[in-house]
């Protein structure tokens, strides 16, 4: 059992503003957010990095990007676009080494974005 902080939220450990879960995956609101709406989406079990990922997680994945679809749909974001970002490793961006999806989207998403 890790004791990362995505995990402690997924466990229901720390708090979180939670938007849906399931048993596979759980969708939040990032405490930091970098647009008017920006969530999480992150898989219950740990998986440190998209690089972590064996070919046995291939539908973990898969059901992440859907879920993060469904998201924005839900939102509202589909006409008007979002961004999905994953970041992996420290020169990435990666912050927390938890598997996480950022949706981002409320606004005009400007490229190149780091």
């Amino acid at each position: 059992m890790s004791n990362c902080i995505f995990c402690k939220i997924a466990r229901h450990e720390s708090p979180a503003q939670i938007a849906w879960e399931d048993e596979e995956v759980m969708v939040f609101h990032d405490i930091a957010p970098q647009a008017p709406l920006h969530l999480l989406i992150i898989p219950k079990q740990h998986l440190a990095k998209i690089e972590d990922a064996t070919e046995y997680q291939q539908s973990l994945l898969g059901k992440m990007l859907y879920t993060a679809k469904q998201q924005a749909e839900k939102l509202g974001l589909n006409e008007r676009g979002y961004r999905l970002v994953i970041n992996n490793g420290r020169e990435g961006g990666q912050a927390v080494f938890h598997l996480h999806i950022h949706l981002l989207g409320g606004r005009a998403m400007h490229w190149p974005p780091g």
